[in-house]
């Protein structure tokens, strides 16, 4: 496996180094981290485990040790020339749940798309490593194709890819037979939102439904829209993290993984979000400051009822958060504040590619308000 190259390599015994109650948990004292400390086939190997947390680190340890030991059996087995890619496939999963690095939903997401893999290519599994051929990649990718979205498709041979890459990192082969797959290109989807009497219709007419969580959804889908928050982090949000002082709410995530970029954030209230924070706190002013200000974490069924009850586009979570950077860039913001808003980290490109057409309408708008000639002039 990958052992990170900045993890500190001074000697055991330096007083950098922390033993602790646990076999192979050290902790680097000028950190506060916790690493690894294996010896595997006589070699020592330090890893971080991104923590400084004790009771963390003993748990991602047991994941490190068991990955470590997985290697050794494919070693062992490729020395008794009988690999196929079964082991190939336990070998990638526990690297996997070994990095930390990776977040869970990422986690869930890559292990759909090795089941669609296997379920595709049924016979790889007892295929041997070492002859899964470039043709068989490329009959396996132009059967696939047919059936899977162009997402989907792209994500699955960039799975197949890696795996490949780890059988030739354990030196299970020499050649990667993915790597000369080709991406299918992706239809940039048309966004379709609402306009703002709609948006309006469609709040009143989830606020309108006498039961269930009508008023809490209907405040979660305003709160979407007027901070551009993806869904998981708007039910991370307490009170502490709006400060109405400065007219801006802290974007931290859940406490483990963070955002999804794993940076906290800073979105202004615009006047509407002001409005909504500041009617909610009144009408719970006791909740404490680690409470969550919305009380549900998804309204997509209200959402869908309400666009079907008033005959418009169906929108989802996302689509909301589209509202947000679109209403954003139609006011004059430009893209890379939005950007910045958005929790992108690529200074904008993204989302100059989504939401470019719109900076362009503005700007011929804006164009024509220029004028070399005095408005007294254009009058007579």
């Amino acid at each position: 496996m990958n052992h990170p190259k900045s993890s500190p390599a001074t000697p055991a015994a330096s007083k950098a180094w922390q033993k602790t109650p646990y076999a192979n948990l050290v902790r680097y004292v000028p950190s506060g981290a916790y690493f690894a400390r294996i010896r595997v086939g006589g070699k020592l190997i330090r890893q971080s485990l991104k923590t400084k947390v004790l009771t963390v680190a003993k748990l991602r340890l047991a994941d490190v040790e068991k990955q470590e030991r997985s290697n050794l059996e494919a070693q062992a087995k490729l020395g008794a020339g009988d690999a196929v890619v079964r082991d190939l496939v336990k070998l990638w999963r526990e690297r996997m749940a070994a990095d930390h690095s990776v977040k869970p939903r990422t986690k869930i997401y890559y292990e759909e798309r090795l089941a669609a893999l296997l379920k595709s290519w049924p016979s790889l599994t007892t295929s041997d490593i070492r002859k899964v051929s470039a043709q068989d990649c490329q009959q396996w990718a132009g059967k696939y194709a047919k059936q899977a979205s162009p997402s989907s498709f792209n994500n699955t041979i960039g799975l197949l890819r890696r795996m490949f890459d780890l059988a030739i990192e354990r030196g299970l082969r020499y050649g990667n037979p993915a790597a000369d797959l080709k991406r299918v290109r992706i239809k940039a989807k048309e966004l379709t939102l609402p306009s703002q009497d709609q948006f309006a219709a469609l709040v009143a007419e989830i606020r309108r439904v006498p039961f269930g969580p009508g008023l809490a959804s209907a405040d979660l889908v305003e709160f979407l829209a007027y901070g551009g928050l993806r869904k998981g982090e708007a039910a991370q949000v307490t009170w502490a993290d709006c400060d109405f002082k400065r007219g801006e709410i802290v974007v931290r995530g859940d406490a483990e993984n963070g955002t999804k970029n794993g940076e906290v954030r800073r979105v202004p209230m615009i006047p509407d979000m002001a409005r909504l924070l500041e009617r909610l706190r009144t009408a719970r002013p006791d909740e404490p400051a680690d409470a969550a200000v919305m009380r549900v974490k998804e309204c997509q069924g209200g959402l869908t009822r309400a666009c079907k009850k008033l005959r418009i586009a169906r929108i989802t979570h996302h689509d909301l958060r589209h509202l947000f950077a679109t209403k954003c860039i139609e006011s004059a913001v430009d893209i890379p504040t939005v950007s910045r808003w958005l929790g992108h980290k690529d200074g904008g490109a993204l989302a100059m590619k989504v939401y470019g057409h719109l900076r362009d309408q503005h700007s011929v708008a804006m164009a024509q308000r220029v004028t070399f000639v005095a408005t007294n002039a254009l009058a007579s």
